[in-house]
């Protein structure tokens, strides 16, 4: 069978959408995947010994988007359409791409368009991510196991991070630490810049490491704010990275410091140690979902809130000290290291 997979949306979803993947792909001998997804996810899949080709989708934002797609979908004939998304739009996606056979959840009003629906599992919240994909594989028969999230990466990967990272004059003898201050999702889940910058000076003595930031080329602002507050400034790569020289820059890090958000789940995926900074999210269902790591969160009375800005004082947030972050890096770092 010719099967396309739609891609969750964001990067971290899309990571730890993953390890289902490689179910998928195990149970299905003889199966030709492919992965449709939108252009700033599909790197995640690009080049991955699983996937035997990738679709890059326009943002559904309009008709002209919809019927783009459709015409990309189309021509390949595909049996079979897998949906580890939710939403409406993206069954009637296939099934307007003349996919005669499509799988998902029955969620948004669309199962009458899926040939086969099911429902999420009913095991009693918190249930991780990884889980919630894992259970549509398994329910639609392609075997269970114990999930693994790891990301291949290519040497073209790794030659195009060495390149990047030789050209800012990073020392390779010294410790590297990646600080990821961003987070798309919006403000909320941010640690204040300041904090960060805080921490880097307190990594700089005690390790006598790089400091790396990292992020988009919208949140160089956050990135500016670090460095000037730092002695030796840090080595800014915002928007100077692909997503797979971005991923193997974060495989070269001793340490990954994360705000919640796509960065922090290729870290570990790529199992770099990592300390995970939550506010308002919560991490048992979109934490990071191996060792080695530290999640840093603080109990508050608004806890959970889906806010992409928070309308009070951002108290799961300023909470957090640069002691509370510090601290749980050199634990981290202790114990991966014994």
């Amino acid at each position: 069978m010719k099967i396309v997979v739609r891609a969750p949306n964001w990067i971290g979803d899309a990571v730890l959408a993953l390890p289902a993947l490689e179910q998928f792909r195990q149970n299905s001998p003889g199966m030709e995947l492919w992965v449709a997804a939108h252009g700033w996810v599909r790197d995640v899949f690009e080049g991955h010994p699983r996937v035997d080709g990738t679709i890059a989708l326009p943002p559904l934002s309009g008709w002209n988007a919809f019927s783009t797609s459709v015409r990309l979908l189309k021509p390949h004939g595909f049996d079979a359409g897998l949906l580890l998304t939710n939403s409406f739009s993206s069954a009637l996606l296939f099934t307007a791409a003349g996919i005669p056979e499509r799988w998902g959840y029955s969620r948004d009003g669309r199962r009458l368009l899926l040939t086969r629906s099911l429902r999420p599992e009913s095991k009693p919240p918190p249930n991780h991510q990884v889980f919630y994909y894992m259970h549509l594989i398994s329910a639609l028969g392609f075997g269970s196991s114990n999930p693994k999230l790891s990301l291949p990466l290519t040497e073209q990967d790794l030659r195009s991070s060495q390149v990047l990272l030789e050209s800012r004059g990073v020392d390779p003898e010294k410790k590297r630490v990646v600080l990821n201050p961003g987070a798309f999702f919006g403000a909320a889940k941010r640690w204040p810049p300041e904090r960060f910058s805080e921490l880097a000076v307190r990594l700089q003595k005690s390790l006598d490491a790089e400091i790396l930031v990292i992020g988009s080329s919208e949140e160089e602002p956050l990135a500016r704010v670090i460095s000037d507050g730092m002695t030796k400034k840090a080595h800014v790569l915002n928007g100077a990275t692909s997503l797979r020289t971005l991923a193997a820059v974060l495989s070269t890090a001793d340490l990954v410091v994360s705000n919640d958000s796509g960065p922090m789940h290729i870290a570990n995926a790529l199992k770099t140690p990592l300390v995970a900074i939550f506010g308002p999210t919560d991490p048992r269902l979109t934490g990071p979902f191996q060792a080695p790591c530290r999640v840093v969160r603080k109990d508050v009375s608004c806890w959970p809130c889906s806010h992409r800005k928070c309308p009070t004082d951002h108290r799961c947030m300023t909470r957090i000290s640069t002691e509370d972050v510090a601290s749980a890096c050199h634990e981290l770092l202790a114990e991966n290291n014994s």
